[in-house]
């Protein structure tokens, strides 16, 4: 044994067959870093001279195939120069297995992510398992780039222009069914029969599949050229050139360079090399870094978490059941009739629908969601969630019939949005127990759980409110208890703020379109329709009477009015088929300190936050506030925001906003210890 290998085990079978395994040493999950590839391009070396029948690139990881490239390389990248040479080296690996003399098979357990799926579509046949779990694809635009080790290039190739830079330019996953549909997978076949299926391919290799003459066509150029107009039609309407680069220089590279494989492949890498000296790459980077900090925080420690009782079938409720459901949870709901509980039956078959896909699996998730009027599901439980409306004294009364029911260790957690955990604790034989576990609408699409605690809660049960969350895949954030915790509290005076700009004139069009301009993903105005107005004037009255936030008259007025948004048809602007109706902002101008007057406040509040230790660590807060209100993300979040700008202009601006508007933009003390 080669003892200078540590990635890559290369066994030959009795029938030529070469497997060749990589399992990435002192790693849980494989990826491609420098040395991976360096040994790949060695044992690739070994394989021309003794030439296999076949060889099969299979994983020695149960977790899945390849995850991707060794994104914390990419943060050790210094210039263009740098980012040119590591990439080109890893595409002349790939080329080298792309141009072996024999059959070529990469045999896909579970995930085949970004570089992962490069290296899969750079042998002759690709064999995946059909696992619910399994997925494949090209999501690097997430990282602000795009694939760099030929997968602009072969996956056009394989799967046609359309499919596959749908697929680039959205950085969806593919489930088995749909990669084999395009082309990208020659066959599917139950986890058990991989290594016979990739055996019996290397001993019968079967024609390889031609893209149709239409999707051939669709690559000469004078097609390319109409097509890339349309796509980039597509891209504009959810992202801007100068926010998001990558998703347009996809589409710049195949429109000039997409009949001619081998320029396409060395621009390829120019353009990367590029993207990854961007400020939008090195952010959504960090980003990705930060997501992966809030899963670490649930540690190693392992908790039993088999059954979920949730009680109040609202849509928080509700919408936390489905989800611990759809997670492989036993739920039981829990409300005073069943005919409260109903509803959420069938916004959860829609959602395991999407979700799922197999009518079995969406059968299985349904009936592990139990109606339960009787709450008889307590005593059984390991997590008990209250999730009723916002009252003190209801939330009170309820811990108190719950409590003696739950058996010892069980997590007691409120779905509280604004209620600190000290004015509902004494409720509690033993008040230390009682956590938060602040979801956030919708709660399929939000990816953050703030874990909400006090001063007094033993870290046991803070440790368990995170291992929950990790365990039905949320993102957890530790919050000390205070009016807001986190995100509503950042959240609060952007919305506000935008609602006393539409009281000053400006058009409400024009605050929305400054807010996107910016990079925020829904303007603050559309935001609090969506929210329902009900629901923002109740937090925006808890959050002033504690920081001074001021609550415009106007909010107040559609409340009265029953104009409460989205929900009723009609808020700030009229709702239709889910949908705002807005006036036209074309001719508007905004004034010239809109955008600092919507987020500078956001960013002011992360600062006091984190001055009253809601949350003690600066890059946690930041991701907070990413995953918790869709801050925009290619911005890296309101503290990296603040340091790039300049947090003595981020200072002097509010000072400026201060003198204008008042002292609600009063810098806070806080920025003295950030700017030290």
């Amino acid at each position: 044994m080669n003892e200078s290998v540590k990635h890559w085990n290369l066994r030959r079978d009795e029938d030529g067959i070469a497997w060749l395994c990589f399992d990435k040493a002192g790693a849980s999950t494989n990826v491609l870093s420098r040395d991976v590839m360096s040994e790949l391009n060695d044992q690739l070396a070994g394989l021309e001279k003794d030439l296999p029948k076949a060889v099969v690139v299979c994983s020695g990881k149960k977790s899945g195939f390849v995850a991707g490239a060794d994104i914390k390389e990419f943060t050790e990248l210094k210039d263009a120069d740098q980012a040119y040479e590591m990439v080109r080296a890893g595409q002349k690996v790939l080329d080298r297995l792309e141009a072996l003399k024999c059959p070529t098979i990469a045999l896909i357990n579970g995930f085949a992510l970004g570089g992962g799926l490069e290296l899969a579509l750079a042998c002759r046949y690709r064999i995946l398992n059909d696992d619910p779990k399994t997925v494949i694809g090209l999501p690097e635009v997430k990282l602000g780039i795009h694939p760099g080790f030929g997968g602009t290039v072969r996956s056009v190739q394989l799967a046609g222009p359309l499919k596959a830079m749908d697929m680039m330019l959205s950085g969806k996953n593919l489930r088995p069914k749909q990669a084999r549909a395009i082309g990208l997978v020659d066959q599917i076949v139950p986890a058990r029969h991989l290594e016979r299926a990739a055996r019996m391919m290397a001993l019968k290799p079967p024609k390889r599949r031609q893209l149709p003459l239409q999707e051939r066509l669709m690559n000469l150029t004078p097609a390319r050229k109409v097509l890339a107009g349309v796509l980039e039609k597509q891209v504009a309407k959810k992202a801007r050139r100068d926010h998001y680069p990558a998703p347009y220089a996809i589409i710049d590279l195949w429109k000039d360079y997409g009949d001619k494989p081998a320029l396409m492949m060395e621009k390829e890498a120019r353009s990367i090399a590029a993207l990854f000296c961007t400020d939008t790459s090195r952010n959504l980077v960090r980003v990705f870094l930060l997501q992966d900090k809030l899963k670490a925080l649930g540690g190693k420690t392992k908790h039993s978490f088999r059954h979920v009782h949730v009680v109040g079938a609202g849509v928080m409720g509700g919408d936390i059941a489905a989800w611990c459901a759809l997670r492989g949870m036993n739920v039981t709901l829990q409300d005073r009739e069943p005919k409260y509980i109903a509803p959420v039956i069938k916004r959860a078959q829609k959602l395991y629908e999407k979700k799922l896909r197999d009518p079995r699996l969406v059968q299985a998730a349904l009936d592990r969601l139990m109606p339960d009027v009787d709450g008889r599901g307590v005593p059984d439980a390991d997590v008990v969630i209250e999730a009723i409306y916002e009252d003190a004294d209801a939330k009170k009364a309820l811990f108190r019939s719950v409590e003696p029911r739950m058996k010892p260790g069980a997590i007691l957690a409120t779905n509280t949005s604004s209620i600190r955990l000290e004015d509902l604790r004494d409720a509690l034989e033993k008040p230390d127990r009682l956590i938060g576990l602040h979801f956030f609408n919708p709660v399929a699409m939000m990816p953050l759980v703030e874990i909400i605690h006090t001063r007094e809660t033993p870290r046991e049960e803070i440790d368990k409110g995170i291992a929950f969350a990790r365990k039905i895949d949320k993102l957890p954030l530790p919050c000390l208890s205070s009016p807001g915790f986190v995100v509503n509290r950042v959240l609060m005076p952007y919305m506000m703020e935008a609602l006393l700009a539409g009281e000053d004139g400006v058009p409400l069009g024009v605050i929305d379109s400054a807010a996107k301009r910016f990079g925020m993903p829904m303007g603050p105005v559309e935001l609090a329709d969506t929210v329902g107005l009900d629901v923002a004037l109740h937090v925006a009255r808890i959050l002033g009477a504690a920081y001074g936030i001021p609550v415009p008259d106007r909010l107040v007025e559609m409340v009265e009015k029953k104009r409460l948004g989205r929900k009723t048809g009609r808020g700030f602007y009229e709702w239709k088929d889910g949908k705002p109706v807005k006036p036209s902002a074309k001719d508007e101008s905004p004034p010239q300190d809109l955008a600092d007057r919507l987020v500078l406040p956001m960013v002011n509040e992360a600062v006091a936050v984190w001055r009253d230790g809601v949350v003690e660590d600066l890059d946690l807060l930041d991701a907070g506030i990413i995953f918790g209100t869709g801050f925009a993300p290619f911005r890296g979040g309101p503290i990296n925001f603040a340091r790039a700008r300049g947090v003595a202009d981020v200072v002097d601006s509010l000072k400026r906003l201060e003198e204008r508007y008042g002292e609600r933009f009063e810098p806070d003390a806080g920025w003295k210890e950030i700017a030290s």
